[in-house]
């Protein structure tokens, strides 16, 4: 076997410290919150393989000196940030919040007096969820006549927020879209047997994108929003700080607004100025 043969199977059957898997848990956990239990060891050393790759590092121990005694955390960290966390997403994921969305939430915003709607998707992965909500919102748009809006779309990860500004999708990423939509808002390749589609100009002009970290004290997002998703990112939190995310939510969004979050979360036990409207969607009071 060569030496570069060796040098990689090296690699690939290190392991994590039992030590240096809770420098790691602990350094991951305050800056993201995301909890990372030791039930979580093998899946961080498959995230963390590219980086030894990507660095020339070749065991965990140097990779983890590197972080913590070399400095190496000030121009790594967003790089392990990217590796470790989770980026599952798809258009209109658990539709009947865009049922209510566009049957109730909208109708009642604009009736408050609200002519231009703001809208985050403060966890927005690869973009389907902002994306969806904005071709709910244009088409209310058009219904409306004038009623304008814009969506801010954030998300801790720069690997995911490139692909999203990008709008292009595999094909069957879309399936989940209504057909309607579809015709008016993604386009289809031009290239023969090309299966990618991208989303329309006129939505991607629509959506703001930027990197927002949720641990933050105060999230920057300008005037109020009328309406928030913040759907299945609590999961990955413990109580505190799911408690101080949605409390800080709530500092972002209007009287009268909604807040979306997951089917499998909950605001149970939490001093908040929210009363549940519908299956986990809640109302600033």
């Amino acid at each position: 076997m060569g030496t570069a043969a060796v040098q990689e199977s090296q690699s690939i059957s290190d392991r994590i410290s039992k030590r240096n898997f809770e420098k790691l848990a602990r350094f991951i956990y305050d800056y993201s919150g995301i909890k990372m239990p030791s039930t979580k060891l093998t899946m961080l050393e498959g995230r963390l393989r590219r980086r030894l790759r990507a660095t020339s590092i070749t065991s965990f121990d140097d990779y983890c000196d590197f972080l913590f005694n070399h400095g190496g955390l000030e121009q790594e960290s967003v790089y392990l940030i990217d590796a470790v966390t989770t980026n599952k997403t798809d258009f209109f994921r658990e539709a009947k919040h865009f049922d209510f969305m566009q049957a109730v939430a909208l109708p009642a915003l604009t009736r408050a007096g609200h002519r231009r709607l703001r809208a985050w998707s403060a966890a927005c992965s690869t973009g389907a969820e902002p994306y969806s909500m904005a071709m709910v919102m244009e088409e209310f748009s058009e219904s409306e006549g004038g009623n304008d809006y814009a969506i801010l779309a954030t998300d801790l990860s720069t690997d995911v927020l490139q692909s999203a500004r990008n709008g292009i999708y595999m094909e069957d990423m879309v399936l989940p879209v209504p057909a309607d939509l579809k015709r008016k808002y993604v386009m289809t390749a031009k290239v023969p047997g090309k299966r990618e589609v991208r989303i329309t100009p006129r939505l991607r002009s629509k959506i703001a994108f930027g990197r927002m970290n949720l641990m933050d004290e105060k999230y920057q997002v300008g005037d109020a929003m009328h309406l928030i998703f913040c759907r299945n990112v609590l999961i990955y939190f413990d109580k505190q700080t799911q408690a101080g995310v949605l409390s800080r939510l709530c500092d972002c969004l209007v009287s009268g607004g909604y807040m979306f979050i997951g089917h499998s979360e909950s605001i149970t036990g939490f001093d908040l100025p929210l009363k549940q409207v519908s299956n986990t969607v809640f109302q600033r009071l």
